[in-house]
């Protein structure tokens, strides 16, 4: 019997997709729920599977080639298969020992890399075994891992006397990303505000609390649960800074959906905090700490990066001490952290150092003023360096 190999519904959001890698050739004996082909959207990748025992009979649709929801892409024919013992190679193929389960994108690797498992030690949430692990364990001699930014692997020649290009596609993410932030820059009138926080009072109350807050709720206690609360509460007094504009028209948002700007194999990704006031901070690190291991993966849905009222991005991971963040759309600001560094300030007429963080605001001028955004971003700081605040609401 033959079966109809089709793409997935894609949101309405979009449009159509392209065909990232079939892993099954025409022939190949597959059994039922093996993973056949990558379906990559300008947000996700998208995993088709086996629909029963058997194999594929023809491919339509080749790598690289754009295709819409539900189009027939490949042929499947139903039927028992034999698959026919493994020999085993120089280095020992996949084994199922593992306790955790593991992700498609890891698998995948596994396969490519032709590891054993069973002598790789995760480093992931469980002792889950990540993309990284398996690279440390395939190429150990690498001392330095590529940026987590890099959509693609390319290799180049360096040194060698040639003068050697090569010319690569976009993913589809990366092309969506550009379309967006070139659409940020010409659609809006972006302005953005800087200030400094001490972070000395959040460094000490999370200094006090880490053990306990990780040993009650079992996630860690970060910055960005103290910088998410306070935003939250800095949009409630300012409404305007979590509004969007469509049209002639500004659209206020009733609801905090903060977006946490992760980065991941394939870019740059802002998974959503749904109803972030209705959160304590232990919700609000175990819902980033699932965002982080998902981007990581690749299994972040497209539910999960849709949306969204205003975002927050941490360049200060990577080093960064100052930037100006570029909007998000249709989003109307967004909130940039930086890293932290000792510096000599002013307290009390006496020059004290301290652990000081830039931040910057970028904002749609046509509907914040600068007020409002210079306001919004102070409160932002009071808070922070008065925790006590959060609590109180004042």
């Amino acid at each position: 019997m033959s079966i109809e190999i089709k793409v997935p519904v894609l949101p309405e959001s979009v449009a159509d997709a392209t065909v990232a890698t079939w892993h099954k050739k025409p022939g190949d004996p597959i059994k039922r729920d093996e993973h056949l082909v990558d379906i990559e959207t300008d947000k996700v990748v998208l995993e088709v599977v086996a629909p029963a025992d058997g194999t594929i009979e023809a491919i339509l649709k080749k790598k690289g080639e754009t295709v819409k929801a539900e189009e027939v892409i490949g042929i499947f024919k139903e039927g028992t298969v034999s698959i026919p013992p493994k020999t085993e190679p120089a280095k020992a193929a996949i084994t199922a020992t593992k306790a955790e389960p593991l992700s498609p994108a890891v698998r995948r690797l596994v396969a490519e890399e032709n590891i054993n498992i069973e002598k790789i030690k995760g480093t992931g949430k469980g002792g889950r075994i990540t993309k990284e692990d398996v690279a440390k364990e395939a190429h150990p001699q690498s001392s330095k891992e590529p940026s987590p930014l890099l959509t693609q692997s390319v290799e180049i020649s360096i040194g060698t006397g040639t003068r050697e290009e090569k010319r690569v596609p976009m993913s589809r993410l990366r092309a969506r990303i550009a379309e967006r932030l070139l659409q940020a820059q010409q659609t809006a009138a972006i302005l953005t505000t800087f200030n400094e926080i001490n972070m000395q009072p959040v460094m000490g109350l999370r200094q006090k609390y880490k053990e306990t807050f990780e040993k009650d709720y079992g996630v860690r206690l970060g910055f960005m649960s103290f910088f998410t609360i306070a935003v939250v509460e800095a949009l409630k007094r300012f409404p305007i800074i979590n509004a969007s504009v469509d049209g002639n028209d500004i659209i206020y948002h009733n609801y905090f959906d903060v977006g946490i700007a992760v980065s991941s194999p394939r870019g740059l990704v802002v998974p959503i905090i749904r109803n972030a006031e209705m959160l304590n901070m232990a919700q609000i690190e175990k819902q980033i700490a699932q965002f982080a291991e998902k981007a990581k993966n690749g299994q972040l849905s497209i539910e999960e990066i849709t949306g969204g009222t205003f975002t927050i991005s941490n360049g200060g991971v990577f080093g960064s001490l100052m930037s100006t963040p570029i909007l998000n759309p249709p989003q109307s600001a967004i909130l940039g952290m930086h890293k932290i560094e000792e510096r000599p300030i002013v307290e009390n007429g006496a020059v004290v150092i301290r652990p000081m963080m830039y931040v910057a605001m970028s904002y749609d001028h046509r509907i914040i003023d600068g007020a409002e955004s210079v306001q919004f971003l102070v409160t932002v700081k009071e808070l922070l360096e008065d925790p006590a605040r959060l609590l109180l609401n004042v």
